[in-house]
């Protein structure tokens, strides 16, 4: 059902080194300054902002959440925009071959030498390629000066010591052109199509990152030296450091290893953006397979330049007030019944400094192009002609203030990835960066006085300007092409609209669930900081305190059996309540009614159907707690399920099953659901033909039967104390009448068995084009109930195969772009797990895949691992767990079987020393356990048009 879910939810020699072998030019002036230097807007004063003689800036925040780590981001201020007409696509490129060998760290040693250290390529150790900026990151798992010297090192060499051999281009042209045909998504034609229209004749509409294939594969190395010299230098790179050190031992890091960089040539001049056209009403269709039903409407204005000051920041304070009722109003015309569209939204924005954009969008089914039109148009000509209500506008600055103030309460605890990305961002945006205390005081300000009339007048100026321009994207041609989509957007201007009526006011139904409990029994886990609470009623709560965040409690609630409960062999309405459940509200409350009573508070609540238990969830503050409970109590005792989000998600369901067909990775994902769970019709994503006869009564009564059975598990961590947890719990599911036992699963629900090893591979088909496909191999293992020892190293003999296959597959042979390799084990089901390895190919490279796999893991089977390999495999699983429990999320996790399973701690606190206890013979001895060639299943997914 999980899988379902997310399914549904439906990118040179040795003679070239280049700045040793070439005389250095003059030590170029200082970059721009740091914007705080000449706006009036303070910089958050915890962070230390510099800028170097040879004009590299940077910027350092000491910050301790999670402790002892660090993250760094170095800037490049060029991107694929800097290209001219003979280097497309060589920004991005060029990105690649800052890992492919420097002048003192050869070719395929710079990602080992991380390795070592702690760091995983792609999660801890990535780059990335924008428009306007090209980023290198790394995730320090320590801060000590081995790592960080190191890292500082190595970014170093990336950006002034690459080598760019030309066999080493030529090797890496193969996975650029692999990660093209990955990227070659119906979504991305989309947005091609959408910067045609919108930006025609300036540089934005034709210089997307990827680039163009042919210069690609033929581009000569002095082109990539040519955009290297003139781009990667001092005065266009800002190192961006914030972790758990001291900023004065970090400062001196960042200039001992950067201050020499001097430029090698001159620099690279600055791209001319082109400027907006003129433009009258223009309409366009494209249709194309495999993409969600969407209409546009766009104005077009010269970029918006001003620097950031406290005057800019108010007036997209204002104008975003506007659009956020505007946005409220499009979400209850979505949640209303046989509503006019999927979903829409307004928005303005400025587009890579080229210009600004003013849209209104609304997805739909296939067939509602008229009525989505009609209703957006009208709704957004409403907003402009009789604009937002006092109430409407209060309840935006309630919500906005809300969220500011929660900002600055856990300010001292936000995470160093979320602050470097944000320091990246501003950096990128040319923004300050301020402390959230700054943003409130602006934001309470710009609102102290204002007036719906100020809104206003804001909000129309974002729907004015060149155009309108509409974009229809749609899998099938729309009747009567441009002229019926254009004759439908005037019909609907013709048609007059009248202001917005008053809501009722509303109260909150459900702060009384009866008398308050005191729990009957309370066990303290001091091995792991956690308290279990037994109340009279037979709820359990497990609660553990932690400093990791200020101001965010996380809360889980489990009851039921989940998919235990349900046939194996029979499909079941319940698998779309993951998408029905809260989106129908509570049953005295629909969801916009819970919405509006409850603005201003912080709160949330979800809903999954897991393997062996229903689950509702959500995330609130200590100020809040008492509401959380009452909520996630009320979705318990009387959700709505309202028949709306049900037909809704119905009529979607043919669009999302050819989303996911016209990829390879999507229609493995429908395709194979069901095949590796040996036809498990709870795990198979679900049939049209079984979707189209099912009813809401249907799920509703399964899952309110569901839901009224079992034990309540609840588990709470976060800024939270025992006492206040007890009291939330006491008063709301502590004060429910006791529930009946669930009933025992059948013999059969327990089991979920892999399918057969396949000697030739099983042969599925997508719908995309025909040099896009997909091979996938899995090798049956086992289960992580109870001892979770073996699951565990398996997961390490699955980390080695991903080094092997990241080297072989993508490094050597370069037939993929990014092979995924992993594992997983059941808690649930037992015996029911896999190691399992697959790739984005050409169909004529499929065999050379499985070929490969089978050596690889022969090789496994065959001889022991090195100790180094390892050590490489192991250090970036056992410091990704290390960080990972250093917050919230691992904790609700981990918790939820403490109160009933005695293992349970030992297996949460023995979980690093199990991977640390594994030995090159361990492995050896799991590889010929079960990488057995006759056990694997094999499959390839290849376009439908390959005979």
């Amino acid at each position: 059902m999980l899988k379902t879910r997310r399914l549904l939810l439906a990118a040179a020699s040795g003679l070239a080194l280049i700045t040793s072998a070439m005389p250095a030019l003059a030590q170029e002036a200082p970059s721009d300054p740091w914007p705080q230097t000449t706006s009036d807007i303070p910089a958050d004063s915890n962070v230390r902002f510099g800028t170097m003689p040879n004009g590299m800036r940077y910027a350092i925040l000491r910050n301790a959440t999670p402790p002892g780590q660090a993250s760094l981001r170095l800037r490049i201020d060029a991107g694929s925009l800097m290209e001219d007409e003979t280097q497309l696509g060589l920004a991005h490129f060029m990105e690649h071959m800052a890992f492919n060998g420097t002048t003192n760290i050869p070719e395929n040693e710079l990602l080992r030498i991380l390795e070592r250290l702690g760091l995983a390529f792609g999660a801890d150790t990535n780059a990335a390629t924008g428009f306007d900026q090209t980023f290198y990151q790394l995730e320090l798992p320590r801060t000590n000066d081995e790592t960080v010297d190191t890292a500082l090192r190595i970014m170093r060499e990336q950006v002034s010591e690459a080598l760019m051999a030309p066999d080493a281009i030529d090797e890496e042209r193969g996975v650029i052109v692999g990660e093209e045909r990955t990227r070659n998504t119906p979504q991305l034609r989309s947005a091609k199509a959408q910067l045609a229209l919108l930006a025609p004749g300036q540089r934005l509409a034709n210089r997307f990152p990827i680039g163009d294939l042919e210069i690609i594969r033929t581009a000569p190395r002095d082109r990539f030296v040519a955009f290297y010299e003139a781009y990667y230098r001092p005065s266009r790179a800002t190192m961006l450091a914030v972790g758990d050190f001291d900023v004065d031992v970090m400062e001196g890091k960042i200039r001992a290893a950067f201050e020499s960089w001097e430029p090698s040539a001159p620099d690279g001049p600055e791209p001319d953006l082109g400027t907006v056209a003129p433009r009258q009403a223009e309409t366009r269709v494209l249709v194309e397979s495999g993409i969600q039903s969407s209409v546009q409407i766009n104005w077009t204005r010269a970029p918006d330049r001003d620097p950031d000051t406290v005057g800019e920041r108010q007036s997209r304070i204002v104008r975003n007030l506007g659009l956020a009722v505007l946005n409220r109003r499009f979400g209850e015309l979505a949640r209303t019944d046989n509503p006019p569209f999927i979903g829409a939204s307004g928005s303005a924005s400025t587009l890579v400094n080229s210009l600004d954009i003013g849209t209104v969008s609304a997805t739909f089914n296939p067939g509602g192009i008229q009525r989505a039109i009609e209703a957006m148009e009208q709704e957004t000509r409403r907003l402009v002609e009789f604009g937002v209500t006092q109430a409407e506008l209060q309840r935006e600055i309630t919500d906005n203030r809300t969220a500011l103030e929660n900002a600055v309460a856990a300010a001292a605890t936000r995470t160093t990835p979320a602050l470097v990305n944000g320091l990246l961002q501003a950096t990128n945006d040319n923004r300050v960066f301020a402390h959230p205390q700054t943003s409130l005081d602006i934001f309470n300000a710009t609102v102290a006085s204002l007036t719906p009339e100020a809104v206003n007048a804001a909000v129309r100026q974002a729907f004015q300007g060149e155009g309108p321009l509409v974009l229809v994207i749609t899998p099938e041609p729309i009747e009567g092409g441009e002229a019926a989509v254009t004759a439908m957007l005037q019909a609907s201007q013709a048609v007059p609209v009248t202001a917005r009526a008053e809501a009722a006011a509303l109260e909150w139904p459900y702060a009384n669930f009866g008398a308050a409990a005191q729990p009957t029994e309370v066990r303290e886990i001091a091995e792991i900081g956690a308290t279990v609470v037994t109340f009279p009623n037979g709820t359990r709560l497990t609660v553990k305190p932690t400093d990791f965040r200020d101001e965010q409690i996380l809360v889980s609630v489990e009851t039921g059996l989940g998919e235990l409960g349900l046939s194996s062999t029979t499909p079941d309405p319940q698998s779309l309540a993951g998408f029905t459940f809260t989106a129908g509200g509570l049953g005295r409350l629909t969801l916009d009614e819970l919405n509006r009573v409850l603005s201003g508070r912080i709160y949330s609540a979800g809903f999954a159907l897991d393997g062996d238990a229903y689950r509702l969830s959500g995330a609130t503050r200590p100020a809040d707690l008492g509401l959380q409970m009452q909520v996630l109590a009320a979705y318990l005792t009387d959700p709505g399920l309202r028949p709306a989000p049900f037909e809704q998600i119905k009529a979607l369901f043919p669009q999302i099953v050819a989303q996911q067909s016209a990829t390879p990775a999507g229609a493995f994902a429908i395709q194979s659901s069901g095949l590796l769970a040996s036809g498990d019709a709870r795990q198979s994503f679900p049939n049209p033909s079984d979707i189209a006869g099912w009813t809401n009564d249907q799920l509703k009564a399964g899952v309110i039967a569901g839901l009224g059975q079992g034990p309540i598990d609840i588990t709470m961590v976060g800024d939270v104390t025992v006492a206040d947890a007890i009291a939330a719990v006491g008063a709301t599911f502590g004060a429910l009448p006791a529930r009946p036992a669930a009933p025992a699963p059948s013999a059969d629900a327990l089991v979920r068995r892999f399918p057969a090893g396949t000697t030739e591979p099983v042969r599925l088909t997508h719908l995309g084009p025909a040099e896009q496909a997909m091979t996938y191999i899995a090798w049956p293992t086992t289960d992580a109930i109870g001892d979770r020892i073996e699951s565990r190293q398996l997961g390490l003999l699955s980390a080695v195969l991903d080094l092997r296959v990241t080297e072989r597959i993508r490094e050597e042979l370069a037939i993929s772009y990014s092979p995924v390799v992993g594992s997983s084990s059941s808690d649930v089901f037992e015996g029911y797990g896999s190691i399992f390895a697959s790739a984005q190919v050409t169909p004529e490279n499929s065999a050379t895949f499985f070929t490969e796999l089978d050596a690889i893991a022969a090789s496994l089977r065959d001889t022991p691992i090195t100790e180094d390999e390892l050590n490489r495999a192991r250090a970036p699983v056992v410091e990704r767990l290390r960080r990972s429990q250093a917050g919230n999320e691992y904790w609700i996790s981990q918790l939820s079987d403490v109160d009933t399973d005695p293992a349970a701690v030992a297996e949460i606190t023995g979980h690093i020393a199990d991977l640390e206890a594994a030995t090159p013979a361990t492995l050896q001895a799991l590889a010929q356990r079960y990488l057995d060639p006759a056990k694997a299943w094999r499959a390839t997914v290849v376009a439908a048009s390959v005979q």
